[in-house]
């Protein structure tokens, strides 16, 4: 992934908007035609044209991988480059960001997009309920210069604002239209819906005239099939019943690789596992507890044998391997049965009963992560349940990562995010993230991400023991350009966008 300084996004954002009219890389040569068929995890039968309630692979894809546009997109090469947004730049404080719209583009109701439709559609994540209610509630005020510019003034410094703007909550919607659009699935992407059955199946078909025509938007149709479960889809790729499937069992790796004509890709990313801790209530709120299991877990053991050796250690902290301020330290908690059994009689215990709660959590890996959890806890006097009785629960947890260290902490650990789940509240840490996001030097932004990460490492109610890499497997009939998205799985969800059939 390109590493990009902060200053020089300031400076060159008009440029960068433009590099989304260069479309595929050079020398791919993308083919037209056929029709896709996906089988995805992470499908719930709530699901909803409703980007705030996106929250799995499923959606993702769908969602503002194929029905709908953001303002900005983060490449395959790791680059910010405009998709509703042309151009954009930023006062000398980054507390006033200007953008450029594209225009000539269309909802799929045959609506012109404009300014208005921006504002319209980020005012909806100011609710409580949405998950990029951190990003937008910045944000002071929006205006519209014309048709076709929009102005943010924030609330304090961002370097990283137009970074924010690519989450794939922050779908674009007709302004006119709004219930419909997110009932219906009306967007500017380069495919409409065409069927819809909530956690089951989605059909999409080529829009005709797109903006994108000749850079993106390969496949004729795409047939999204709910699959939640990992042997489901590795038996849909192998008797071929679909292209591509995501989140592979890395257990079954072998099986796939049988059939020469399938294909494993396994991309280094900023995915961790991992589980929560609510440090705001008993009792977790004593951070000699949040210790002790943070000193009972066998790293490398759940790189070994939970993701099979594709990942990497992980150290209490969001912050993985492809991002710029990636701390050489703090070490990580080590796994240390001893100082485990120190830090829980400092709590006034001598043995505990923990449940680990993976209801929520679809990752093939979660079985095998608990496993390894429970033999390796034993050794401190810490019992992991399966079923009911425990004296207290964890929360199992896989989160994709963020491009940029603020995007991940905004959305994971600031005071009132939504996806906070451990509720770890911590002024310091606080102080540090609104400090780091309005510094432009280099250096000095560096120094405040290395603290916050040694802080959340200490401190925390995350316990974050490794990095996963995604794993997705696909017929080899499909392909790609020179390079895969790494933010989520299948090309950081917008395969439907990128491939095509060779």
């Amino acid at each position: 992934m390109t590493r990009l300084d902060r200053r020089n996004l300031l400076k060159t954002g008009a440029a960068a908007g433009v590099l989304a009219a260069s479309g595929l890389p050079l020398g791919a040569a993308a083919r037209r035609g056929g029709v896709l068929r996906l089988g995805v995890g992470g499908a719930h039968a709530t699901d909803s044209w409703d980007s705030r309630t996106h929250r799995g692979q499923f959606m993702v894809m769908a969602g503002h991988g194929a029905v709908f546009d953001t303002l900005t997109q983060v490449a395959a090469s790791g680059e910010l480059i405009g998709e509703l947004a042309e151009s954009w730049e930023a006062s000398a404080d980054a507390k006033v960001w200007t953008f450029r719209l594209r225009q000539g583009v269309e909802f799929h109701n045959g609506k012109l997009f404009d300014a208005q439709d921006v504002m319209a559609s980020l005012r909806l994540h100011l609710e409580p309920h949405s998950p990029a209610r951190g990003i937008v509630s910045a944000i002071s005020e929006m205006e519209a210069l014309g048709s076709h510019e929009v102005r943010f003034h924030l609330a304090a410094p961002n370097a990283d604002f137009p970074f924010l703007l690519a989450d794939y909550h922050l779908c674009i919607y007709p302004a006119d239209n709004m219930a419909t659009a997110m009932s219906q699935g009306i967007g500017t992407g380069l495919y409409k819906v065409i069927g819809f059955t909530p956690g089951k199946r989605a059909m999409l078909g080529r829009v005709r005239g797109h903006y994108k025509d000749g850079k993106e938007g390969w496949f004729d149709a795409v047939e999204l099939i709910a699959m939640n479960e990992p042997s489901d889809r590795v038996n849909a790729l192998l008797t071929g019943q679909v292209d591509a499937i995501n989140d592979l069992d890395l257990a079954q790796k072998a099986d796939v690789l049988k059939k020469p004509t399938l294909r494993v890709s396994d991309v280094v990313g900023n995915q961790h596992i991992g589980f929560s801790m609510r440090a705001d209530r008993a009792p977790f709120y004593d951070v000699n507890l949040r210790k002790a299991l943070k000193h009972v877990v066998d790293r490398q053991a759940i790189v070994d044998e939970t993701l099979l050796g594709h990942g990497q250690v992980g150290a209490d902290h969001p912050i993985g391997p492809l991002n710029q301020y990636l701390a050489g330290s703090p070490v990580p908690n080590d796994y240390d049965p001893d100082q485990s059994r120190f830090y829980l009689k400092k709590a006034g215990l001598r043995a505990l009963d923990v449940q680990i709660d993976s209801s929520t959590t679809a990752h093939s890996a979660m079985a095998r992560l608990t496993d390894v959890v429970a033999r390796d806890a034993q050794a401190a006097g810490i019992n992991v349940l399966s079923g009911q009785g425990a004296d207290l629960t964890v929360q199992a947890s896989v989160w994709s990562g963020r491009v940029t260290e603020d995007w991940m902490f905004t959305m994971m650990a600031a005071e009132g995010g939504a996806w906070n789940d451990s509720q770890w509240q911590n002024p310091q840490f606080q102080n540090l993230l609104l400090s780091a996001r309005a510094e432009l030097a280099t250096d000095k932004r560096r120094a405040l991400y290395q603290d916050m990460q040694e802080l959340m490492a200490k401190d925390g109610g995350a316990l974050i023991p490794a990095f996963a890499n995604f794993a997705d497997a696909h017929h080899a009939r499909l392909k790609h350009g020179p390079s895969v998205g790494n933010l989520f799985a299948q090309d950081s969800g917008r395969m439907i966008e990128r491939w095509w059939f060779a």
